[in-house]
């Protein structure tokens, strides 16, 4: 790469750690992309510092996820007075429909909580098949802030897509493998559902979509009660979440936590450093604490 393109890199602010990563996957060599929310950190109760306005102000790309998951992304491009383009990583996905509950909570655990996404389920990235489609707007979204990258852009967007669609292919192959009635998960918060309907894993959780939610007691009593009824197994705490309340759960139900799943965020772990590493490591931990 010569000196010239070194410093012409297009400047990308990218909201979280998982679209920071498929934005680099996607951008190469010709991007510098900056992810707000860190590794390990939860999108959900970010709050925006003055440095974060800066690095927007310097951007001429914001990548997002989108679908209400970013509450906070119109205030902060306000702020910043950003002029350049937003490219939503999910738009072209069908999103889900945000489970329904009544106050006392569905299936007996409540879901209501205060960092409202809105009617549909933001956390699409657990089905690798719509990941694709983050790639394609990006590649789009790169295209039209450099166009003389449009070939580069595209060829890196269709390599990534093939590793998408192989890691799909091995989840799908393995995951059909284990007993339907197996298939049932317990974690800490409830944001499975595209990797529970793209492979018919059933997932419950004491929380709702957003980890500022409050489990009410009453919700956690009848979890747990769901829990031995159902002979649930597969029990799981999130690199990004407090997991005292799952480990309550554990201890009422006699279920033992089987390990950490990887939910809003990447992780320093090499296990989940990126988001082919993030899927692998969590199908993989699904079928151990499943079989």
């Amino acid at each position: 790469m010569s000196p010239l393109l070194a410093q012409a890199k297009l400047p990308v602010v990218a909201s979280f750690s998982i679209v920071a990563d498929v934005a680099r996957e996607v951008g190469g060599d010709r991007v510098d992309v900056v992810s707000l929310v860190a590794p390990d950190q939860d999108a959900h109760v970010f709050q925006p510092a003055p440095a974060d306005v800066k690095k927007l102000a310097a951007a001429k790309v914001f990548v997002v996820n989108g679908l209400g998951f970013e509450g906070w992304m119109t205030r902060l491009s306000k702020s910043a007075g950003f002029k350049g383009m937003t490219v939503t990583a999910a738009a072209k996905v069908k999103p889900l429909a945000m489970p329904e509950h009544d106050e006392h909570g569905r299936k007996g655990h409540d879901h209501g909580h205060g960092h409202d996404h809105g009617k549909v389920d933001p956390h699409a990235w657990h089905n690798p098949q719509n990941v694709a489609l983050y790639a394609d707007a990006m590649a789009e979204g790169f295209t039209k802030a450099d166009p003389e990258g449009a070939t580069y852009y595209r060829q890196r967007a269709q390599a990534y897509k093939v590793k998408l669609g192989e890691l799909d292919s091995w989840a799908a192959k393995s995951l059909a493998a284990v007993p339907a009635e197996r298939r049932k998960v317990l974690t800490s918060h409830d944001a499975f559902a595209y990797l529970g309907a793209r492979y018919k894993v059933r997932f419950m959780a004491p929380q709702g979509v957003s980890t500022d939610a409050e489990a009410s007691a009453k919700g956690v009593a009848a979890l747990i009660r769901q829990v031995k009824k159902e002979k649930v197994t597969a029990v799981f705490f999130e690199n990004m979440a407090d997991r005292r309340l799952l480990d309550q759960l554990s201890r009422e139900a006699g279920v033992k936590v089987g390990g950490k799943l990887y939910s809003d965020a990447l992780s320093a772990d090499p296990a989940a450093n990126s988001y082919l590493q993030l899927f692998r490591s969590n199908v993989n931990a699904l079928l151990a604490s499943m079989n």
